[in-house]
């Protein structure tokens, strides 16, 4: 070997830099330890220990913080958190660009748009189709030539003209959105967060590993910090109008049958008398029907209602007829919601805010450039605020304003009043102002940082999120590791037994290459996800087959009568091994790099595991194997490539494969025709990345029947799956209950419906909480929730045909430019399609019965690229071996050399097979029940690629090549 001084400088230098990069993670994970002990399982206690050493040297002159970030990054499904996919509303950042533009063909095209946007089809592309379909004219002074972009749109230009600029201001808002999530992460003092925009969709990827409080979390992402400052109406301002709405409603709406509240305060008719009663009679009218308790004399709310009301009551509101009923004084009124108390929930106050005729709030949040949490002098938890100095002008104004007649300041955030408080001390200068009210601490902490960090420009809607709770995380560490070691051990023993020393030398080579990946890994920040380790394991496989190959090279060379330094010299030249390792490791990386490419969280995650093993396993096969190789042949040791078992086998075969292939086209067509019905007959089991909807796993205290509980579910939610999911105390559960909604109560409110649903089943003393939350040692609950809306599903599944037509389209390319005849790639092509099908099939089939989640979504559509990648690497190295027999002997048989090939390759794949897929037996076993379905997937898609290379791909290349035209090549070749 050329320059192996080199190689072997470089290898040392990258396993000292591996081990280097390594120590970071071990390091960090002996501080979190002590963390965890220290807080005996207070999160937030955990927190504040880690931030408290932060700043100190721990290792290597490196802080606590530089030493957790250079670990080795753990994905949700190992160390347990949420994972959020935001969709920025395009739609409202249209509306903001045109001002909040009144036009009706405007707001029709922004409905229209939702409504018509088809495939994978942006919202702003369907928006600029239907506003031309609608002859809008979009520099027009009413849509998007006003004041704000005066400058860049002017009012001659064409819709066309228009276009990219609005694009342009779209993608930039998007941006901003971007930095502004980033910062208020950055501040809720998680560790190792991850946010990344995807692409120009308008779409972030916000990972947070090991949070826990969920609900909070989305609070803080999903809150646009839309913060306003407004006068309000006092409840005698407001009553005559009320009570006429009250009256007229009455003779619209149907009558409600009289029947007596309990506990119930007065209707706002009493409260011009000052009167209260215990019980009211319901027959007062629709609003007041609806309402708890009315405002006290001088009060700044209008009424306390219903909290399943408001809806409707905002609905009776804004009736055009009943607006018209509004006085003069009263015309720019805007009716608002306070803030639903946590320890009231069954009700909420109404505001009467006063508008302006542009609907505008007197001070906006802009103003604001600094928020910290406090606490009010009544010692509660608060938020205060600094003004900038127009901030502090009209704050100035307002509060003098507010003093003089007596009202109140309502302080808005996101269309929600948080509090109203009065000013009884005349106008205040200085543009300090402070926000309190029923908050807790973490409430005001977060709160602060949304201000501080800047509102959003729209909108961001959470359209597909996966939660993990820490317990599952660790579950699927330790059956993760406990799979990964057997299966490497069983590996590492078959090497040995079957080719001795230098199968231990092989073995020594893939340590080494465990060591590249993770340090690789760790070096470059990837992230290391449950899918990610089956990627390791078959880059384990993939190493095995390399040093396969070139085993079975040299003990070919040896039985040609070459000397052992000969037969390893020619096994690792173009023409002995090389050819057919590289042409092989290309082909899976294409799936990879694919994969990479169309792929969301763990799948990215497995792919980037799957392309390093794939560089680092051709570095170790062809570089560690071959110093060890060349360091035993300095000694002069004695190299065999056998042990006394296993020095016979698959020597002097002569089977010939090509006359029995009649038969396997028969038993292929078979499968493929079984596959068919089935797939059109009973279809796929679709899960929620290809159908939309929310997912959850949760586990029980004993053994549950799974039709009880669905029926259970679908009493509350309308319709449900509950399937057994590992064994009958886990089920996992599906509904597409308001799938589509948002808003910060809806996943809470899906929660609650789901734990009621469940409560017989549930231990008596587990709380909502208990059920919903995460935290270390969870025993019973939801262990896992995930949620894809309507819209990414669509996106997903477009993604994914693309992925896997993609993937065929180029692998048939780089073969027949690989192999110069367009019939190599058809028959690998062929076959591939083949294994595609029939997995397919056998997931239609078995999904109803089998144990184990098969569901269709990306992780098995990964499953299927792994088959294709795989599948088409069995398929090369046979291909190769015909290539190569052409080169030497153009006048045999063409039949014969194909047979050839085939019985020569067989020990190969044979042995390849059986060490991949004993490695998967390991995981299907052992590596717990989140990823059983997907290595099922690739554990059948192996078995049936294996059959497919020999029994399908190399017949069918045979018959679509004459022998004419395969002399003609061999020919050509020659040539060359």
């Amino acid at each position: 070997m050329q320059n192996k001084g080199l190689i072997k400088f470089f290898a040392i230098i990258f396993a000292l830099v591996c081990i280097y990069q390594l120590s970071f993670t071990f390091v960090a994970n002996s501080i979190s330890s002590d963390a965890k002990t220290f807080a005996k399982g207070d999160f937030s206690k955990e927190l504040r220990y880690l931030d408290s050493i932060g700043k100190e040297n721990v290792f290597l002159g490196k802080t606590y913080n530089e030493v957790r970030d250079n670990q080795l990054q753990k994905g949700l499904d190992l160390e347990g958190g949420i994972n959020v996919i935001l969709q920025i509303s395009v739609k409202d950042v249209l509306n903001g660009l045109a001002n909040d533009s009144k036009n009706p063909g405007f707001k029709k095209a922004l409905a229209d748009a939702k409504t018509n946007q088809s495939g994978n089809q942006d919202y702003i592309d369907a928006f600029f189709v239907e506003a031309n379909n609608a002859n809008l004219k979009l520099a027009s002074a009413d849509i998007f030539g006003n004041r704000n972009l005066d400058e860049v749109i002017k009012f001659d230009m064409t819709n066309a003209q228009v276009e990219p600029i609005i694009k342009q201001k779209v993608i930039e808002s998007v941006e901003s959105a971007f930095k502004v999530l980033r910062e208020r992460i950055d501040k809720f003092g998680v560790t190792q967060p991850n946010i990344q925009m995807l692409g120009n969709s308008g779409r972030i990827l916000v990972e947070l590993p090991g949070a826990k409080d969920v609900d909070r979390i989305k609070k803080l992402l999903q809150s646009t910090a839309q913060l306003e400052f407004w006068e309000t109406f006092k409840v005698e301002e407001i009553s005559g109008f009320i009570v006429a709405a009250n009256e007229a409603l009455k003779k619209t709406e149907v009558e409600v049958k009289s029947e007596v509240v309990e506990n119930a305060a007065t209707g706002i008719d009493s409260l011009l008398t000052d009167k209260s009663a215990d019980t009211i009679n319901k027959s007062n009218g629709p609003l007041f029907d609806k309402m708890l308790m009315g405002g006290q004399q001088g009060s700044p709310y209008v009424g306390i209602f219903l909290t399943k009301d408001t809806a409707q009551v905002r609905a009776y509101l804004t009736r055009s007829d009943i607006k018209s009923l509004l006085p003069a004084e009263l015309a720019n009124v805007k009716f608002v919601w306070g803030k639903i108390d946590e320890k009231k929930p069954e009700g909420v106050e109404l505001y009467a805010l006063k508008g302006s005729r542009d609907g505008k709030a007197p001070i906006s949040g802009g103003v604001i450039v600094d928020a910290t949490d406090t606490f009010d002098q009544m010692g509660k938890p608060a938020v205060s605020m600094q003004m900038d100095g127009t901030g502090a002008r009209l704050w100035e104004k307002l509060t003098g304003s507010v003093s003089q007649q007596g009202n109140a300041i309502a302080i808005v955030l996101d269309n929600t009043v948080y509090s109203a408080p009065g000013v009884s001390r005349g106008a205040i200068s200085g543009g300090r102002s402070e926000i309190s009210g029923d908050f807790s601490i973490n409430e005001t902490k977060d709160l602060a940082n949304i201000l501080k960090a800047g509102k959003l420009p729209a909108a961001a809607e959470i359209v597909q999120s996966d939660v993990v709770g820490p317990s599952l995380g660790k579950e699927a560490i330790d059956s993760g590791l406990m799979s990964f070691i057997i299966g490497f051990s069983l590996v590492l023993i078959w090497m040995v037994i079957y080719y001795g020393k230098t199968g231990f030398y092989a073995n020594l080579a893939l340590l080494v290459n465990i060591l590249f990946i993770f340090g690789a890994l760790a070096s470059f920040g990837a992230v290391l996800t449950l899918p990610g380790i089956a990627g390791i394991v078959l880059t384990i496989g993939m190493a095995v087959d390399a040093n396969v190959i070139i085993y079975e090279r040299a003990k070919e060379e040896l039985d040609e009568g070459k000397s052992v330094e000969e037969a390893v010299n020619y096994a690792y030249t173009w023409k002995g091994a090389m050819s057919s390792i590289f042409d092989a490791n290309i082909t899976t990386a294409i799936t990879a790099i694919i994969l990479l490419v169309f792929g969301t969280g763990p799948i990215k995650g497995f792919a980037t595991t799957l392309l390093i093993g794939i560089i680092t396993s051709l570095f170790t096969a062809v570089f560690v194997t071959r110093m060890f190789l060349d360091w035993s042949l300095s000694r002069k040791e004695n190299i065999t490539f056998s042990t006394s078992i296993t020095k016979n086998w698959f020597k002097n075969l002569n089977f010939d494969f090509l006359s029995k292939r009649k038969i396997t086209y028969a038993i292929s067509a078979v499968m493929i025709i079984l596959s068919l019905v089935s797939l059109f007959t009973k279809g796929l089991n679709q899960g929620v990345d290809f159908v939309g909807g929310r997912t959850y796993q949760v586990r029980f205290e004993k053994p549950v029947s799974a039709p009880e509980v669905a029926a259970d579910l679908t009493a509350v939610f309308g319709s449900a799956e509950a399937k057994v999911y590992g064994n009958e105390s886990q089920l996992k559960i599906t509904t597409k209950y308001k799938v589509d909604e948002e808003g910060e109560g809806i996943d809470k409110e899906v929660n609650q419906m789901l734990f009621e649903a469940l409560k017989k089943h549930l231990p008596a003393d587990l709380t909502y909480d208990q059920f919903v939350k995460s935290y270390d040692g969870k025993q019973y609950g939801v262990m896992q929730a995930s949620k894809v809306s309507g819209t990414i599903s669509k996106d997903i599944k477009t993604n994914s045909i693309w992925a896997v037509l993609g993937s065929l389209l180029v692998v048939f390319a780089y073969l027949m430019i690989s192999f110069r005849k367009w019939q190599f790639g058809f028959g690998a092509v062929a076959a591939v399609a083949h294994d595609v099908i029939i997995v397919l099939g056998i997931f239609s089939f078995g999904y109803t019965f089998l144990p184990f989640n098969m569901e269709l979504d990306q992780a098995f559509i990964a499953a299927i690229l792994t088959v294709i990648g795989y599948s088409l690497n069995d398929t090369v190295i046979v291909f190769d071996r015909v290539r190569e027999y052409l080169d030497y002997n153009s006048s045999s048989d063409f039949n014969g050399l194909v047979n050839k090939a085939l019985n020569s390759t067989l020990s190969r794949t044979i042995n390849t097979s059986a060490t991949t897929l004993v490695v998967l037996v390991a995981i299907f076993i052992f590596g717990g029940e989140t990823i059983r379905g997907f290595v099922f997937a690739i554990l059948v898609g192996i078995l049936v690629g294996t059959y497919s290379s020999i029994f399908v791909a190399t017949p069918l290349m045979k018959d679509v090549m004459s022998d004419k035209e395969a002399k003609r090549m061999a020919e050509f070749k020659k040539e060359d």
